[in-house]
């Protein structure tokens, strides 16, 4: 089999990171993957942001909490009051990728993106996970000044974000096909 498609049968999400940072190199692979991903008419609207400072990632985190807090849903307003709740696994690195909403493909740019970065990082030994606790979150008032701070363009929404780091122990979970989820119609 070749080594494309190992990456692809063997990634798995990781919800459990140990503190080394992924190092500026792997980073700056991961983030040109991205960009090599398909969008829509080429225009490439999208923008990535990658955090590496502890301190943001916590009062990001908090910042999401606090947004979650006021929610009407009482599971989120669960997480919204833990002590213990951290929505990007404590992984050492975030990547926020975001997109202008008036692009009706804007999520599926992003859904690539996302992709090619969780793909470059197996390949590169680096665990991933799906954030999307920040998507929800991206229009309180709260969270939007922070992702202006961090300079993620005001005219973007977040659809999605990856954190990035060494699991702290390998992913297990075999993956098992649904059945009747492929059709070929010849």
């Amino acid at each position: 089999m070749n080594e494309i498609l190992k990456t692809i049968k063997s990634r798995r999400s990781v919800r459990a990171y140990t503190e080394q940072q992924i190092s500026q190199e792997d980073l700056s692979t991961i983030l040109e993957a991205a960009t090599y991903a398909p969008s829509g008419m080429g225009l490439q609207t999208w923008h990535f942001t990658a955090i590496q400072n502890g301190a943001v990632l916590e009062e990001l985190n908090e910042k999401i909490k606090g947004a979650f807090a006021k929610s009407d849903e009482p599971r989120l307003q669960e997480r919204g009051h833990s002590q213990t709740y951290c929505c990007y696994y404590h992984a050492p690195t975030l990547v926020i990728v975001s997109n202008e909403p008036t692009q009706w493909w804007a999520s599926m740019d992003c859904a690539c993106a996302m992709q090619n970065i969780f793909l470059a990082a197996k390949s590169l030994g680096i665990g991933s996970c799906w954030i999307n606790q920040l998507g929800q979150t991206c229009d309180d008032p709260d969270v939007r000044a922070f992702l202006t701070k961090l300079g993620i363009p005001e005219n973007h929404r977040v659809y999605g974000c990856a954190a990035l780091g060494y699991a702290a122990a390998a992913p297990v979970k075999e993956k098992k096909l649904a059945e009747g989820t492929v059709t070929i119609i010849k």
